[in-house]
């Protein structure tokens, strides 16, 4: 603790936080009293901090300690950490777009479908094989507003879904959701998206309601194709360094005949041609 509040410090200069230097700074950065001004915490219980001594550190006062010491959130984790203080990630604005790398590994991936959600599961990007999978309208992917796996799922009738045994495929989704929602509870965006959704299926204010959380994982899916019938496949996530809260989904065959239907996505062929 000491080590590592003390070398953060010494990179904040007293013009960083808007103070004049003054005279006789005989080392770099910020003095003590200085950065226990700034937090607004007494000097003597900061330099205690710093020392490692067991005193009582609430989650407040450890993020104004490290909004005046600049910290990043791997910096502010490992003060929490340091601190014995269970850790909370701050909430960040949801990712809303992929850059053409990304892009370019879920294309190559073809022919099996990904997708690039946020915690939200908006789409921010998927291949072709993707949208012939969920079969997704025309007028849905032009649209400037992120499309949405949710919304997909809950706002058709249950025999026009792609995705079979809803019973037990969506809420595990919608849990999936309510996890990533407790860091922006309040938000207007998601109070809005959440309540869009509520109204529009009676389903999903239902699963909502029932409060369960569960985290992404790997999951085998059966799908429902207009031509080419079942097609089993298992979802696996992968997070996206740079990107929170995001993850790259892939649809992989889970049987060899599921692996032959698949083939044909996109090619626009039926089964027996």
């Amino acid at each position: 603790m000491a080590s590592f509040l003390r070398s953060r410090r010494a990179r904040v200069t007293p013009a960083d936080v808007g103070m004049p230097p003054g005279l006789r700074r005989r080392t770099p950065g910020l003095r003590r009293e200085e950065v226990a001004q700034l937090s607004g915490v007494g000097v003597t219980w900061y330099t205690w901090l710093e020392q490692g001594r067991p005193i009582n550190a609430s989650a407040q006062v450890l993020d104004a300690v490290a909004r005046t010491l600049r910290l990043d959130p791997p910096e502010r984790e490992h003060l929490y950490h340091l601190a014995e203080v269970p850790y909370s990630p701050q909430p960040e604005a949801l990712v809303q777009s992929v850059g053409p790398e990304i892009q370019g590994i879920i294309e190559a991936l073809v022919p099996r479908p990904a997708v690039v959600y946020n915690s939200r599961y908006d789409i921010l990007a998927a291949n072709s094989v993707y949208h012939d999978l969920f079969i997704a309208p025309a007028a849905e992917l032009a649209s400037r507003v992120p499309a949405n796996a949710l919304w997909r799922l809950f706002t058709v009738r249950e025999e026009d879904c792609p995705l079979m045994f809803r019973d037990r495929e969506l809420p595990v989704m919608v849990a999936t959701l309510r996890a990533a929602y407790g860091v922006h509870a309040g938000e207007p965006s998601w109070e809005e998206f959440i309540g869009r959704l509520s109204t529009a299926s009676p389903l999903f204010a239902r699963l909502w309601e029932s409060g369960d959380v569960a985290e992404p994982g790997r999951r085998v899916k059966v799908f429902r194709h207009s031509t080419l019938g079942e097609l089993r496949m298992t979802s696996t996530s992968l997070s996206v360094n740079g990107m929170p809260e995001c993850r790259i989904v892939v649809y992989t065959p889970n049987d060899e005949e599921t692996a032959e239907r698949a083939a044909l996505l996109r090619s626009g062929a039926t089964l027996g041609q």
